[in-house]
């Protein structure tokens, strides 16, 4: 394949590629039981991180996805929005506006994307 400019722009070492491993960041309790690991945050606000939720434990009253949508991976375990469980492997999008109650009977760890904050 060939690329025209300098190699160092694109790929790994583009500016604005980011990486970071959940080891390096430490957990915030936020509800609890329920921890997030911030990732990553655009300049737009958009933002990435890891939530563990642990057996039991459920988020204190409605999560309200506002200004805008939340996008959600099941990383491990079972989470449940307040009405329905959802395994490991599931995607969740819940438009802005929307709202749920984050919980896992058994515990889970989640991947998060606020594609607008």
């Amino acid at each position: 394949m060939t690329t025209n400019g300098d190699a160092a722009s694109f790929g790994p070492n583009a500016p604005g590629y980011e990486w970071k491993s959940t080891a390096e960041v430490d957990p915030v309790e936020v509800s609890p039981g329920i921890t997030v690991q911030p990732l990553w945050r655009g300049a737009n606000g958009a933002k990435a991180a890891i939530t563990t939720i642990a057996a039991g434990a459920v988020w204190a009253g409605e999560d309200l996805h506002d200004p805008g949508p939340e996008e959600v991976y099941v990383v491990s375990g079972v989470f449940n929005d307040g009405v329905n469980d959802y395994a490991a492997g599931t995607f969740l999008h819940a438009p802005a506006g929307s709202w749920h109650v984050p919980q896992s009977a058994e515990g889970c760890v989640l991947f998060l994307f606020y594609p607008e904050g």
